[in-house]
Order: C-alpha cells, then structure tokens, then sequence
C-alpha cells in the first residue's frame, strides 16, 4: 500500500497528514503551532514541520505542500531569508495598493491584466512596501517566493534546486495572469522598482524533485486552491471556508475578472480556475466574542441558538482586523442597534454569528454575480463545527448548505495532489468525501432582514 503526505502550512500552525495514495484514508498526522502576527520568518515554518511530520513519514512516496496565499518571502542571491515574510493578513501596504492601482490604470486595467485588483493582501502591494519603506533589505533581494514555495524548496534533497510554484499559488501574487498563464514581470517591475526572479510555474501533477528518503516532490498550491483539492470541488460548487479568515470560491472552467475588485480570479491547481472572496474576518470574530462574553466556544453556540433571528436589533460589523471585502484595511467593528432590551449575553453571541456570515454572504455574492453556477454550498473550516454558524449559515445565505465530515482539508487536497504526482494521468485520483445532509434554510426572509440592517450598517458608517 503506497501512503503520501500531504502539508497544510498555514497562518496559524502546520499540519500532516499521511493518507492511503488510492482512497485518501488518513493512516497518521501531527500538527505544531506557529508564532502569532502578520510576520513570520520562515524558519518557524520549518521547525513545525520537523515538529509536525517527526515519526510520520516512512514509506511515503510522494509529499506536497498547500500554504497560506499570498505571503512575501524575500530571499537574497545565495537564498538567505532577507527579513520575516509578510503575511496575508498584515495591512501595512494598504496605501501602496491605492498607489499601484492608480499607477497602472485603475482597477478594470488589472483585473483584465491579472484577474484581481490589488489589495494589501497581495504579494505584490507588499514588496512596493518593502521597496518604499525598508530600501536597503531591498537592496538585498535576489528572488521573491509564497511561503508554499519557500517549504517545498526547503524539503527538496538536492541544494541546487530552484524553487517552484504552481499556477494557483502564482495567481494571487498579483504579477502572474491565470488568462494568460504566464507572469507579468513588467508589473512586479513597476511596483518593486526593478526586475528579481521568480518560481518556475509547474504544472498540476508534476515531480518538481525529490525529498529527503527519496519521497517524490509535487508543486503544492495556495491554501484555497488545497482545500478545494481536498474537497474534490467541481464546477457548481461554491466553497464556505471559514478559519482565519473568511473565503467563498467555486470551481470554474474559464478565467474571471471583477474590476470591482471584490473577486480574485484565481487559477486552481488541476488547471481549471478559482474565483474567490476573501474577508479577514471569519472564526475568530467568534472567539472574540466569547471571550468578551466570558465563555467557552460551545457556551456561545448555546447562547446564539436561544435568541431569536436578527439578535433583537442588534448588527455587529465584524471588522475586528480591518477588511479586505469590502477593502477596508483601517476599519474596526462596531455593534449597531444598541438598546436596552437588545443588550443580552444572547443577542450578542447570535449577533456575532451573523455578523460573520453576512460578512463571507456579500463574497458569496459577488462570486455568484461573475455568471458561475451554483449548485451547491459546501461549508468547512473551523467555525463550520459550529452548531450556531450551521443552523443560522442556510438562512443567511438563502440557499442549502451542507457540511462536509469535519477533516483538515487544504492537507488533505495537498495529499491528495501527491498521490496525483505519484500515479500521474490527467485528473487527480479519486477520493470519497463524506457530506451530511444539506440543510435547507428554516427562514430565508429573517435571514434577508439581518442581511438587509447589516448592509445600512456598513453604508452608515464606510458608505459602502
């Protein structure tokens, strides 16, 4: 029986599992924590893999990488990490992604350009932040790489190896087109002030090289396009992931472009695409919640099943981090419809709850209103074993919405595509997921009315 593994290096941790290559049974997995913020040096990624795989990988064929998007890590001409990567969810280049947007053309330009508008999220607003604010690291830098790229690069046995990428990951730089399917070094030129190297684009199910005892190397990919992977998503699906942030993709056979910047039209990693909305806000705005409650995660599920739709009047803007949908990096939330009859332990935690989904709803919308089909919602991530966020998710959304069993799916997509690597063909293998039932919405219009105060909400205090 052949095993892979499959990496999930993500914001928060990383995690392994080792999976049978023919039906995806999980045979082990190990997981180790990394250091909290919006910058990470890259050898805190390192260590939590030894930590996470240590025991795990005899007789594994094939390994590969699924990593947080968008990340910055800067590498000088001898590979040397020239400062700590800047992560996804850090904010500081907000103004630099006005500035590349008003320099190139406005926002329709790069959405045509590269299928999304750049927002501080994107690699390439943070390295005209790395150019403008620390020059002389700049000075330094040879070659810019995603932290799934730096990984693999790091697991290879030869030295000498190049790092690569895949088309996923590469298309939510901000200088690769998935139209096109090639880079734009003019726009990675323009914003960093000069040319620098980047990955080889790999294909979907190529060996880009051979771990440590002999275990072949896939390309790995971006988070979102993972999880997908792992969920075995088609066209007509639409994708909830609600962890750290808040993301709704779907499957899709041709490229998008939303110059209203809302949607990334991301490439997949089997070589289709993967329009995606991304909020910064998702299952920590319950967390937080709880703790402001004084109570444990299930306390608050209990809570915000007591009380009634719509919190009593109460609508929280959960933009407890700043915003990327709508792109609002300074934001901050705010709780709306105060009185003194809604101000209950309940009506916050269910005001929390929906706060959230109405916040990842508006993504859902945009990815639907780009023409792609919807037959479908799959709803995963750590907030999807919320029995609140199943119960109330149907109505916000007005559509079904089922669950899949719980599992660690960017891991599992990443195992999934190593077993691609080590079987080859033109699909990656087959692999059965279990879904619950869906659940149909219990009352759509209430869920509407929520949607309907949360939308006069954000208008009255962003305009938008």
């Amino acid at each position: 029986m052949a095993s892979v593994a499959g990496v999930d290096c993500s914001t928060q941790s990383t995690k392994v599992l080792v999976c049978d290559a023919d039906d995806g049974r999980i045979l082990a997995e190990g997981r180790a924590s990394h250091p909290d913020g919006t910058e990470c040096h890259p050898d805190h990624w390192w260590r939590a893999w030894g930590e996470a795989s240590e025991g795990l990988l005899d007789g594994v064929a094939a390994i590969a990488v699924g990593g947080q998007q968008h990340g910055m890590v800067a590498l000088d001409e001898a590979g040397r990490v020239v400062r700590p990567a800047i992560l996804w969810n850090d904010t500081r280049s907000a103004a630099d992604a006005e500035d590349l947007v008003r320099e190139m053309g406005g926002p329709g330009a790069w959405a045509e350009a590269v299928g999304l508008v750049p927002v501080a999220s994107f690699t390439i607003t943070k390295l005209r932040w790395l150019a403008r604010h620390e020059p002389q690291l700049a000075a330094r830098v040879a070659r810019v790489v995603l932290p799934h790229d730096w990984l693999t690069w790091r697991l290879q046995a030869s030295r000498s190896a190049a790092p690569v990428t895949d088309r996923g990951d590469a298309s939510g730089t901000g200088y690769w087109s998935p139209g096109q399917g090639r880079y734009r070094t003019d726009l990675l030129a323009a914003a960093f002030g000069r040319e620098i190297d980047v990955p080889r684009v790999a294909g979907p199910a190529e060996v880009v090289g051979e771990a440590g005892g002999g275990a072949r190397l896939g390309p790995g990919t971006g988070d979102n396009m993972a999880a997908a992977l792992g969920l075995g998503a088609v066209a007509g699906d639409v994708v909830v992931s609600l962890g750290t942030s808040g993301t709704a993709f779907a499957v899709s056979e041709t490229p998008t472009a939303d110059a209203s910047g809302l949607v990334a039209g991301f490439a997949d990693a089997t070589g289709r695409f993967l329009p995606l909305a991304c909020t910064l806000n998702a299952a920590r705005v319950l967390s937080a919640a709880a703790a402001m409650l004084g109570v444990d995660l299930a306390a608050l599920d209990r809570l915000a099943l007591s009380a009634a739709p719509g919190s009593g009047g109460l609508s929280l803007l959960p933009y407890l981090d700043g915003e990327r949908t709508p792109n609002l990096p300074d934001a901050t939330g705010s709780l709306h419809g105060l009185t003194r009859d809604a101000m209950t332990p309940a009506n916050l935690a269910r005001a929390a709850v929906e706060g959230m989904l109405c916040g990842i709803a508006d993504g859902v919308d945009a990815v639907l209103a780009l023409g792609v089909p919807v037959k479908r919602v799959l709803l995963i991530g750590g907030a999807a074993r919320s029995e609140a966020v199943r119960a109330i998710a149907p109505d916000i959304f007005g559509v079904p919405v089922s669950v899949p069993a719980p599992a660690e799916y960017v891991a599992l997509g990443a195992a999934r595509q190593a077993a691609w690597v080590l079987r080859g063909g033109d699909e990656p293998p087959a692999w059965p997921i279990a879904v619950e039932e869906a659940r149909e919405p219990s009352d759509a219009a209430a869920g509407q009315r929520v949607r309907e105060r949360y939308a006069e909400a954000r208008m009255k205090m962003h305009g938008i």
